[in-house]
């Protein structure tokens, strides 16, 4: 479903990816582990359009992302690269003066052109799938993290992606909303929905990842199954940062 091949983005003479090859099936979940600073989220924004990168190029089926690309290519490619994929970003982003339902629904109406009723009914679904059903008519100031986190799940599945991003989805979150959140992300996966996560939540990776890739100064440094990565890791790198996830 995804193939990116040498993939190289700069900010200024800083290297952040030096040549990243990585390729997701359907079905796949992919986490993606490594110290701060290593990529890993970078690598996310090159993938939907939101970071142009220097070297490479990036496909999502039949949207091609290429480093050659003129700004009005790419960003027509972006565009359709971005109908295949959802993001769950850090920070929750919710439009603060809207309820949880126009939260949802907003995207699939504006931009997909979707029915209003339509639309009310795909987000009833989904936002009971995240536990959120309860909550329609609240806005985000009402909202714990947790529950915001699960409200901006249920936003980017309104738009029906083939692939869901999340970039450090519980980062700002308490263990308990921790807990929440990733268990909305173990039942898609299971329900073998495509997922590329950027993550520090060892457990979750190990137990629910099909594929751990392993970022180290702007590279992949190992690939593998989980129980490989985490019980018998090949790379200095990746011993070092289990062992210091280990002792924190």
């Amino acid at each position: 479903m995804i193939e990116v091949e040498g993939l190289v983005k700069r900010f200024g003479a800083v290297e952040v990816l030096r040549g990243v090859d990585l390729s997701v099936g359907r079905g796949e979940v992919a986490c993606l582990i490594g110290p701060s600073g290593s990529g890993k989220s970078t690598f996310l924004r090159c993938l939907n359009g939101l970071e142009r990168f220097q070297g490479g190029r990036v496909a999502i089926g039949d949207a091609v992302l290429d480093a050659g690309q003129s700004p009005r290519e790419h960003a027509k490619a972006a565009r359709r690269a971005c109908r295949r994929m959802g993001m769950v970003f850090q920070g929750f982003n919710l439009f603060v003066h809207q309820t949880v339902l126009q939260n949802v629904i907003e995207a699939p109406v504006h931009v997909l052109g979707m029915g209003r009723d339509e639309a009310v009914e795909r987000a009833r679904g989904l936002l009971d799938r995240v536990g959120m059903l309860h909550r329609l008519d609240a806005r985000p100031r009402e909202l714990s993290g947790g529950q915001q986190q699960r409200v901006a799940i249920a936003r980017a599945l309104a738009m029906g992606p083939e692939v869901m991003l999340f970039d450090e989805p519980t980062s700002a979150l308490d263990p308990k909303m921790t807990a929440e959140v990733l268990g909305v992300m173990t039942d898609l996966a299971r329900d073998g929905q495509t997922m590329i996560v950027v993550t520090h939540a060892m457990g979750f990776a190990r137990k629910v990842a099909t594929i751990v890739h392993v970022f180290g100064e702007g590279l992949i440094v190992e690939s593998g199954p989980p129980d490989r990565i985490f019980d018998a890791p090949a790379h200095d790198a990746t011993r070092s940062l289990l062992s210091e996830v280990q002792a924190a």
